[in-house]
């Protein structure tokens, strides 16, 4: 009985810091909808080529409404021993589980079609918005100068851009010279040609593997973490009267 007590009461303390998260969560994504000019310049040195991918106000929303639920089916099944709760609870992180296992088998057996499939979205958008569109160009010229990248793929990612329809020249990370570190300005097209910058996905992925054995803790931890809440939502749940 005493181990029950010690399980549900951490199960409540854990699930309240789960629900705080996704409160918080929903809080940055509303301020990045809204207003995502001021998100990066205060976290634009931070930000990473992933947000270009996807829509950072709505992903951040997403996640804080998922954890938002989670951790209030957590609190409130443990606290008032709701069976309904907290089976709820068990399934919701069960598909989170699978739908996190299946991406990652995707992205490891798939990878050359996950470019193809991205290449189709963003390459577009990128000659569509950037240098008329301020919050994306802010972001994708943040995200090159940290990853020291040009574009999606390459320099031509931004051919019949609005950027170089005015200026006529390419963004300057695109002629990054990796030996001195420094940009050879204008960056016209035989410059970014003979520089050869690697696009930012190519620089993502080398990013990622040259810290396969983080990410993979990381991701272990995180999958570790929504293996033990399953099982103790299911050891209170069985030994529910």
């Amino acid at each position: 009985m005493q181990c029950y007590s010690f399980i549900k009461t951490m199960m409540i303390f854990f699930n309240f810091l789960i629900f705080l998260c996704g409160v918080t969560l929903l809080a940055v994504g509303i301020w990045v909808s809204v207003d995502g000019s001021s998100f990066l310049k205060i976290f634009g040195p931070l930000s990473s080529s992933a947000m270009q991918f996807v829509n950072v106000g709505y992903f951040l929303i997403a996640a804080g409404a998922v954890l938002f639920a989670l951790g209030f089916l957590g609190c409130y099944g443990a606290h008032t021993e709701n069976k309904c709760a907290l089976m709820m609870f068990f399934f919701i992180l069960l598909i989170i589980f699978i739908a996190e296992v299946a991406a990652a088998v995707v992205a490891l057996v798939y990878t050359s079609m996950a470019e193809h499939l991205l290449t189709l979205l963003v390459v577009p958008t990128i000659k569509k918005d950037y240098g008329s569109q301020k919050d994306f160009t802010q972001v994708w010229n943040t995200t090159m100068e940290g990853l020291k990248c040009c574009g999606f793929n390459n320099y031509t990612d931004f051919e019949d851009s609005p950027y170089l329809k005015e200026n006529h020249v390419f963004p300057p990370y695109c002629c990054f010279d990796n030996v001195n570190g420094t940009t050879t300005e204008p960056c016209t097209e035989e410059k970014a040609e003979n520089m050869t910058v690697q696009g930012c996905f190519h620089q993502l992925l080398y990013d990622i593997r040259t810290n396969a054995v983080t990410v993979g803790g990381v991701a272990a931890g995180i999958g570790g973490l929504e293996l033990a809440a399953m099982i103790v939502s299911i050891y209170l749940y069985c030994n529910l009267k």
